[in-house]
């Protein structure tokens, strides 16, 4: 988003895809390419399209993707990858949805929709996407469950970069549905903090923000694998559709 510190895109775009291990972005990838041959033919869209981590190798599966995102470093590392310059990428704050035609699927993944700074932007996002979403199109937004961002073990993590290692630690802000995650990059001999914010949301809240916009739940499911969402949920992936 724009409002974040512009190293966030200038050094997170090169070492982005080194923190998602293979399996999440296959698995991200698969269910997303299922669910859009379930919405029938048409393009798909994802908002915070970022390095191209989903949109490169969803468009080598032959689905016409297309993109929205703020940082132009970001897409630069998009169009560095093979195919990366046959996706449309639209420059804008993605709750605007600032794009043309009408879409079988669009969504945002790695909890990117809660970079969105308020309560307002989330409902907006919520409302533009679902007016341009096709009779039998998906919207699919992943996140963690509140609950398990304040747990002790999900507080610090260490993320491999090639040459460097990155720590991430988050600190919560209940009262105002905030959390901030602290990275410290370390590499080349330099440390570099980057702040990162965002505002969080449980089930039900999302749930209404999409009833607001005309859209119901149709699936949540506990993972990128289709697991079950049980209340020893952490994360989940929410899918919502049109009414019948």
């Amino acid at each position: 988003m724009a409002d974040q510190d512009p190293y966030y895109a200038a050094a997170f775009a090169a070492h982005y895809d080194d923190w998602f291990p293979s399996y999440v972005t296959d698995s991200t990838v698969a269910l997303l390419a299922d669910l859009a041959e379930s919405a029938g033919a048409g393009p798909v869209l994802e908002l915070g399209s970022g390095t191209g981590r989903i949109a490169v190798p969803l468009a080598r599966r032959g689905l016409d993707v297309h993109g929205i995102e703020g940082t132009p470093a970001m897409t630069d590392r998009l169009r560095s990858k093979p195919g990366g310059h046959a996706i449309p990428v639209t420059t804008g704050d993605f709750s605007h949805v600032p794009v043309d035609g009408e879409f079988a699927l669009v969504y945002v993944v790695n909890g990117t929709f809660f970079e969105l700074p308020t309560q307002e932007a989330q409902i907006r996002c919520f409302a533009n996407t679902a007016a341009r979403l096709g009779p039998d199109g998906l919207f699919v937004l992943d996140a963690h469950v509140p609950e398990a961002l304040a747990a002790p073990e999900a507080a610090v993590a260490s993320l491999p970069i090639p040459g460097g290692v990155t720590v991430r630690t988050r600190r919560i802000n209940r009262a105002t549905q905030q959390y901030t995650s602290h990275y410290l990059v370390h590499e080349g001999g330099t440390v570099h903090h980057v702040p990162v914010s965002f505002r969080y949301a449980a089930t039900g809240e999302l749930d209404l923000m999409a009833t607001m916009a005309g859209l119901r739940l149709r699936d949540r499911y506990g993972d990128w694998r289709g697991g079950a969402y049980t209340s020893a949920s952490t994360y989940h992936v929410s899918v919502y559709e049109r009414p019948a």
